[in-house]
């Protein structure tokens, strides 16, 4: 049994909350965010203490603190965490600049804590399946993987004011995920972007429609696609071609209920919201992190994971600035 702080308490940290309280393995110890409304409800809901961030990681008794805090927050608390001992949860990104990730990944390094960063895809029952399989071989040598990921609408433009951009914001997700299916470092991004679902996106100097062709040093071949639109619902899907053939994981319907008639077949709508879509992840996610403090194992995705995501999504946020492709070391 570890005891866990949790540092926020907006949307995915209620989720976060909720999980680590229902854990068998876990205490929530507290909960701590400027905004009280959040924190209350939860300290409701689980019974865990308001108490402010300062004094859980003080807390000698707490082993561990997830951070879902914003972005602009992750890095301090990170040192902070790192420097009393405790391991750390941290939602991506760890900050929007790949120098200061590296400063924090030091001094994590130094503290010899365990660092997990939030990226809950790997963890989604289907394509971690899919994963398995492709390191079975199933597929033969990967050639091509194709992720598609494309929200039903988009943030408030005051949100993406604030967001690093798509490739860093929404796009490092399928970064990450590229990496864990490719099973080696792109070597070479070209971007292309354009705002295409709200104008005021392309005003604030962001773009809503995005594509991304990666190559690794063997000459692997990825594409990513995103949309900051999707009127059928939250898009999801990715195909990895190989050399014996297609391993491929599909969207995720509200029901498995299909009509066949003459008109054709149809289907309920694909789930239409991040938080339903990824559920198992977060909580598969929550429990390999506790796994990890209390068994020893092995952490992934870990802070070089993190860099090297957001690696990817610079050098797309370049390239699609110059026109031009991006070597990547």
């Amino acid at each position: 049994m570890i005891s866990i702080a949790l540092l926020g308490a907006g949307r995915i940290g209620q989720i976060h909350g909720r999980t680590i309280a229902a854990s068998k393995r876990a205490k929530l110890a507290g909960i701590a965010d400027p905004m009280p409304d959040g924190a209350n409800a939860l300290s409701a809901a689980t019974g865990a203490p308001v108490r402010t961030a300062e004094e859980l990681i003080a807390d000698r008794s707490i082993d561990a603190v997830l951070i879902a805090t914003p972005t602009d927050t992750h890095a301090d608390f990170i040192d902070k965490a790192a420097a009393a001992g405790k391991a750390v949860l941290c939602e991506k990104p760890v900050d929007m600049s790949s120098a200061r990730i590296r400063e924090t990944l030091a001094r994590v390094e130094k503290a010899g804590v365990k660092l997990m960063i939030g990226f809950n895809r790997r963890f989604d029952p289907n394509f971690a399946a899919l994963q398995r399989r492709l390191a079975e071989g199933v597929a033969g040598n990967v050639e091509l993987v194709t992720i598609l990921s494309r929200d039903p609408a988009p943030p408030p433009v005051s949100y993406i004011e604030r967001s690093g951009g798509l490739y860093r914001d929404m796009m490092i997700h399928d970064f990450d995920m590229a990496r864990f299916l490719l099973g080696e470092e792109p070597i070479e991004v070209y971007a292309v972007g354009s705002a295409l679902v709200e104008p005021a996106i392309g005003k604030a100097g962001d773009v809503d429609t995005a594509a991304v062709l990666m190559k690794t040093a063997s000459g692997k071949i990825c594409h990513i696609s995103n949309s900051r639109r999707a009127t059928y619902g939250y898009d999801q899907r990715i195909e990895v071609h190989g050399s014996k053939g297609l391993l491929s994981a599909a969207n995720v319907h509200e029901t498995t209920v299909s009509f066949a008639g003459v008109q054709g077949f149809t289907a309920d709508p694909v789930q239409n919201f991040f938080l339903e879509r990824y559920a198992a992840a977060y909580r598969n996610e929550v429990e390999a992190f506790i796994d990890a403090v209390v068994d020893g194992k092995t952490i992934a995705p870990n802070g070089h994971d993190g860099l090297c995501a957001q690696m990817l999504a610079d050098a797309a946020t370049e390239s699609r600035e110059t026109g031009k492709p991006v070597k990547v070391s």
